[in-house]
């Protein structure tokens, strides 16, 4: 361990807030808390922004998933004036495995940007975007478009999701029939949102029914209800089996989730579709908060442990944090990223948090790189498997995010591949995205990675890209928790922000309950270009 003398001295001594982590909510709420007048100081054990939100090199990120595996803990501290209780972390991610297919190392792996969260995206009218322009943080962030978006099959086989009038028309798998059903519900769905008179409005009763089975009633086909379920509006579980789909869509959600890829579409000039990502990965999101926080007076600390909680011995209320070097700060609220564990005086034991993870609902997520797009000449794009596409037991949709060096996550000439499911355990998490990866690459065969003769002949043929590394992980889905020392919540298992969003902007007014959570930038910089989509709407 480093000497203690090698750690600065933070001054002052006192806040009205601290937080631990620089993960999205953290820096959100911190730089919500800095707008709004609060003394903040911003503490990060590790080297980098974004914690569990963070974008890594190829090897610092593997290193961060196997630090983040397992239980970690310091030895009770003390305290002359107060007492001392050590943080626990606690394992979060779970079942690591990395497999390299090619005998020669990646090259460029400082290239890399890895999203330890991916798949994830922005759509263009998301009210993380609305934050964005609102706190002016756009200054700081560049986008590309998201250009296509798949639907998949067990095979690999990806048809074009026909998301507007002009894709529908040039969509060839689809019959005349299907066009127009598709035509007419979208033309309904539009009608519903506008200025029309209640008669065009869906019923109230239609408003809180499942929403697949108001796509049955508009007489809409299988394939089509699955494209609107799992890639519009963006369904985890099978729909179509209410027994085993614990996230069951009304049709008031389903047509909200449409309307806002509709509204997508065209807000930025620049954008092909619904859909941008963030030159540089989307670690670039908690470091533009904590940028716009710094501005408005929030310390950053990083590589600054916090070794323990400062209690009050009379009543054991919270008083301030230990830091690795001795220090001793204090302030009335504390908020700590989602890895560490509450003093049992303060909830429950670091056993017992252990034992709740367990038994809550997990996200498989993987990695793949290869040198060759999943679809000829398109650079970044979705893919969406629906449930039962891959084996008859699938239960939840498969998630797949394609990304090319265009947008700084790889070298160019490489793909990036992000891969994720909802998942029960880790055996059923691992059998979802292997089985995706089948589907979607072409693997070696098991006990030769090299490449052989044959294989070298008939690459120029091959459809699917050839894997030459991937890493496969099980993260656990913690929501937060607040009280004089708050929790943040874990990546979701959603492709957007939105749920989070809410989620961090509760915790903020909980805490600050007279404060505004961000007033209207005074930056006037808006007209960042991300060399394909303006945030200038």
């Amino acid at each position: 361990m480093e000497e203690t003398t090698s750690y600065p001295s933070i001054e002052p001594s006192n806040f009205d807030l601290i937080v631990v982590g620089t993960g999205l909510p953290e820096s959100i709420i911190a730089s919500a808390a800095s707008a709004a007048g609060k003394t903040v100081l911003h503490l990060d054990p590790n080297p980098f922004y974004g914690t569990h939100y963070a974008s890594l090199p190829l090897n610092d990120l593997v290193s961060f998933l196997e630090s983040q595996s397992g239980p970690q803990s310091q030895p009770p501290e003390t305290s002359s004036d107060h007492a001392s209780i050590s943080l626990v972390t606690r394992p979060l991610y779970s079942a690591l495995e990395i497999n390299t297919y090619s005998s020669e190392p990646i090259d460029n792996s400082r290239k890399f940007n890895l999203d330890l969260a991916g798949p994830r995206f922005f759509f263009c009218s998301d009210s993380i975007i609305d934050l964005i322009l609102k706190t002016g943080i756009n200054q700081y962030m560049e986008f590309k478009s998201v250009d296509a978006s798949y639907v998949s099959d067990a095979e690999g086989k990806l048809e074009n999701v026909p998301d507007s009038r002009s894709a529908i028309f040039k969509h060839r798998s689809l019959s005349l029939s299907e066009k127009n059903q598709l035509m007419k519900f979208f033309k309904l769905v539009q009608g519903h949102f506008g200025n029309e008179s209640e008669e065009d409005k869906i019923p109230e009763q239609d408003l809180e029914s499942p929403f697949v089975e108001f796509l049955t009633k508009m007489g809409l086909s299988q394939k089509l209800k699955s494209i609107i379920l799992y890639a519009i509006a963006l369904a985890n579980y099978d729909q179509d089996n209410l027994e085993v789909c614990k996230d069951i869509i009304n049709t008031k959600s389903g047509i909200n989730h449409l309307a806002l890829y509709h509204s997508s579409i065209g807000r930025f000039p620049n954008a092909n579709g619904a859909m941008i990502y963030p030159i540089y990965g989307q670690g670039e999101l908690p470091q533009a908060f904590c940028r716009r926080a710094a501005v408005k007076g929030c310390i950053y600390v990083l590589r600054m442990p916090v070794v323990a909680v400062l209690m009050d011995k009379d009543d054991g209320t919270y008083k301030g944090v230990k830091l690795v070097s001795g220090q001793e700060l204090f302030s009335p609220q504390l908020i700590v990223a989602p890895s560490f564990t509450f003093p049992s005086t303060l909830g429950p034991s670091p056993a017992q948090v252990a034992n709740s993870c367990d038994a809550k609902e997990k996200v498989a997520r993987a990695i793949c790189i290869a040198k060759k797009s999943l679809k000829p000449e398109v650079a970044n794009c979705l893919v969406f498997i629906p449930p039962r596409s891959l084996y008859p037991e699938q239960i939840t949709s498969i998630r797949v995010l394609q990304l090319s060096g265009n947008v700084a996550v790889c070298p160019s000439g490489m793909f990036v591949t992000y891969l994720s499911a909802m998942c029960g355990n880790v055996e059923e998490g691992k059998k979802l995205i292997n089985a995706a990866i089948n589907a979607l690459f072409s693997l070696p065969t098991p006990g030769n990675s090299e490449k052989s003769a044959a294989d070298s002949l008939s690459e120029h043929i091959e459809e699917k890209p050839r894997l030459l590394w991937n890493a496969l992980y099980i993260q656990e889905l913690t929501t937060g928790s607040f009280d004089s020392i708050s929790r943040t919540m874990m990546p979701d298992e959603h492709l957007d922000y939105n749920n989070l969003l809410d989620a961090t902007e509760k915790l903020f007014r909980e805490i600050y309950p007279n404060a505004e959570f961000f007033s209207v930038t005074t930056l006037s910089d808006e007209n960042l270009d991300d060399g394909g989509s303006e945030l200038d709407p």
